[in-house]
């Protein structure tokens, strides 16, 4: 059985290693890009969030979320982890469930990926951008400008459109297209948003912990508690990117609402802050030792209260409205970074025209499709590469055991 698979990202290697598992395949995975796995050395901020532990609890998305079960319990984290080892890549797990390799660099998962890929019966084609795949009676041709390839079977994995700076790409969705199959709208997801506040500047750099949630008009759509950070331009860190899956797309009023002290309710908070009543401090720290100094005298100016003052000259009702202020902090977004900033594409191939327990097209026999380039997407925190090598694998394997 003769395999090609297009994509030699997550999903791609790990299909390669599935179908390379049986001797007899010969499989030629090939890449457009200069090296494997590009995008994802990037993952994680360099670090490779590999994958999740909490991942068959739900965190995926689509119009079929669902689809992702099947693949998803084939082969769960507890085996990527196992898998990963058997390659030689030693892990840590943080109480999150959030999993990274122990070196704590993304190179390590995607050395020993490339090392794994070194068999007799495994060929990487590098520098092979696909530009047209034309199914023929014994199977696909595959074409480049310069080559072509004949294969029993073809896998896509060229992943998705986010990350375009990093080899994101439209191929995927263009080549399935061009055999027949529908795309739904992509959008960006696990990115930066902007925000329309003007004091966002004095923030820029400042990370902090909170309980986030997106409104539009009014109407909660999302929420998450965790680590956000200030830019320049708007807010980003994980707890960002697990709710940002959508914002700004269509019409309306968007908000963030940020809640910086969880843990503690705004009257001990503000008991807290009537206690320093009794101090010398001055207005301009009277979040010391309670929040990062900078955004404690962001809050204090939004709570109306001047810096150059003394905390033991504020009223009663000033100090409530400052504690409500870092217990109810808004500002305004505007629009996300896009796709080039985007760590995750949001759409894709319709999943209904898959068979979600091969990965097999229902359209096209002997093609298969896994990972970013169909219509699943996960939260922030390593589903989307739980996803990869899951939905890989299953397509690895499936299109491995084909019988003509």
């Amino acid at each position: 059985m003769r395999i090609g698979i297009i994509g030699a990202g997550a999903a791609g290697m790990a299909a390669a290693l599935a179908a390379g598992e049986s001797e007899e395949n010969q499989v030629i995975l090939l890449e457009r890009q200069a090296r494997v796995g590009r995008k994802l050395q990037a993952t994680g901020n360099g670090r490779c969030n590999l994958t999740n532990l909490h991942a068959l609890e739900g965190g995926y998305h689509g119009e079929h979320p669902e689809f992702s079960r099947y693949a998803l319990e084939a082969f769960p984290p507890e085996a990527v982890l196992e898998w990963m080892g058997s390659l030689g890549l030693f892990t840590v797990a943080e109480p999150s469930g959030r999993v990274y390799p122990y070196s704590d660099q993304a190179n390590s998962v995607v050395d020993v990926l490339r090392f794994a890929l070194e068999r007799p019966n495994i060929q990487v084609k590098l520098g092979f951008e696909v530009n047209r795949v034309r199914k023929n009676p014994g199977g696909f041709r595959v074409e480049s400008r310069e080559d072509s390839l004949e294969c029993d079977s073809l896998i896509v994995a060229c992943g998705g459109l986010a990350g375009t700076k990093l080899g994101g790409t439209m191929s995927g969705y263009q080549i399935l297209r061009s055999l027949g199959h529908k795309c739904t709208r992509l959008r960006p997801a696990l990115v930066q948003v902007k925000t329309g506040w003007p004091g966002i500047t004095a923030l820029k750099g400042v990370r902090a912990n909170c309980r986030a949630a997106i409104y539009r008009d009014d109407k909660m759509v999302r929420e998450s508690t965790g680590e956000i950070q200030f830019t320049e331009y708007g807010l980003s860190g994980p707890v960002m990117f697990e709710i940002s899956r959508d914002v700004c797309q269509g019409g309306g009023d968007w908000q963030c609402r940020m809640d910086f002290l969880p843990q503690v309710p705004e009257e001990k908070l503000l008991q807290e802050l009537l206690r320093r009543k009794e101090t010398r401090l001055p207005a301009s720290e009277l979040f010391t030792g309670i929040l990062h100094n900078r955004l404690g005298r962001v809050l204090t100016q939004a709570a109306d209260i001047s810096l150059n003052g003394a905390v033991r000259d504020l009223e009663g009702e000033e100090l409530a409205l400052a504690a409500r202020t870092a217990k109810q902090f808004s500002v305004s977004l505007t629009e996300s970074l896009g796709m080039d900033s985007a760590q995750v594409t949001a759409g894709g191939i319709l999943t209904g025209e898959f068979d979600e327990t091969t990965m097999e097209s229902r359209l096209v026999p002997g093609l298969y499709a896994c990972g970013e380039v169909l219509d699943i997407d996960g939260d922030c925190g390593g589903y989307n590469l739980q996803w990869a090598w899951s939905s890989g694998r299953l397509a690895g394997q499936s299109a491995g055991r084909m019988t003509r």
